[in-house]
């Protein structure tokens, strides 16, 4: 492998550096990148499908690519030898094939920490609209059938004194953990690494070394891990049987995380309370039947949607790009050992 100064001399690039964005960016974020590089941007915000996403490799100094780009090994063997970045606009990389990137000497960034406030929101939101039923009384009102106010209709639960159990306690985990409690929220979490007991005081946060044990004993299940290997299906329908009868699964953090056939399973049968989706197993087809379901509280990955947000993220992208057309080390450099 090259030294630093190698690598960096190696990945220079002289004048503006070709760069592909595969989806729209704000207008403010697009206009920045046409004045400091030779930018292709999308035109209708489609995603690219796998011919354009090789052209775009085959061609471009820069890659952009969102979540909804999947940059696998086959892919990267395509790429071009002046294909030197992937800025990827996002925290979330288990799209991209680090390993095949590090193989051909791609440098991979992202844009950690830009969302975790908004998706920590969301989180939130949906925590509270499960456990009130405000889906389905919005859907009740829109569709005419409201007979007006009573004293047994209309029921949800209460959320203060209840377990909040989280699972994935890094910065998105403990953002909710934050702000749940406000609410008078119990929380208790399970994460690869515990947290410093200073930490755990401050959230109020108890650590649960067996996810099962965490499992059965929340009222409401919240996700916030990434989507690796190791966490495909991470609930799957084992865990999901251990649920309380009454209890809520919320999954604002990747579709994969949950074996939705028996989730699906479980709601239609009675066997949880209900479910707060941002994210689904195959987005963007959602199952009729979480569209039907009356206690699913359910969003088009919208957790990352505010404008502050995707502002943030695309101001990091510039500037990953900038550093390494400089021959710097990008600020969010994914890759170890690519400088």
């Amino acid at each position: 492998m090259p030294s630093s100064a190698d690598y960096r001399t190696a990945r220079r690039v002289e004048g503006k550096p070709r760069v592909v964005v595969t989806r729209r960016l704000l207008p403010e974020t697009e206009a920045r990148m046409v004045e400091l590089f030779d930018v292709t941007l999308s035109t209708d915000d489609h995603p690219l499908t796998r011919e354009e996403l090789v052209a775009a490799m085959q061609s471009a100094h820069v890659l952009v690519p969102t979540v909804t780009d999947r940059i696998d090994t086959d892919l990267v063997a395509q790429a071009g030898p002046q294909l030197g970045l992937i800025a990827n606009f996002g925290a979330g990389i288990e799209h991209i094939d680090l390993a095949a990137a590090r193989a051909r000497k791609i440098m991979v960034t992202n844009t950690p920490g830009v969302f975790t406030d908004d998706t920590a929101d969301m989180a939130i939101a949906l925590i509270i609209s499960v456990s009130r039923r405000l889906n389905y009384g919005g859907r009740t009102l829109r569709a005419g059938k409201w007979e007006g106010w009573a004293p047994s209709t209309m029921l949800g639960h209460r959320l203060a004194g209840k377990t909040l159990a989280i699972v994935g306690m890094g910065r998105i985990g403990q953002a909710v953990a934050h702000r749940a409690r406000a609410f008078g929220l119990t929380i208790a979490y399970h994460s690869r690494h515990r947290l410093p007991e200073a930490l755990e005081t401050m959230f109020g946060a108890r650590y649960v070394e067996d996810l099962d044990t965490l499992v059965a004993e929340a009222d409401i299940l919240t996700l916030h891990c990434p989507a690796t290997p190791e966490t495909h299906h991470l609930i799957d329908a084992r865990r999901i049987a251990m649920m309380k009868p009454e209890a809520y699964l919320v999954n604002t953090a990747r579709g994969q995380l949950v074996e939705e056939e028996a989730l699906i399973a479980a709601l239609v049968e009675g066997r949880i309370g209900g479910a707060g989706l941002d994210v689904f197993e195959h987005e963007p087809q959602v199952d009729a039947r979480l569209l039907a379901h009356h206690n699913v509280a359910i969003l088009p990955h919208m957790g990352s949607a505010t404008f502050e947000g995707r502002q943030a993220s695309g101001e990091k992208v510039v500037a990953n790009i900038r550093f390494w057309a400089d021959g710097h080390r990008p600020p969010d450099q994914v890759l170890e050992g690519l400088v």
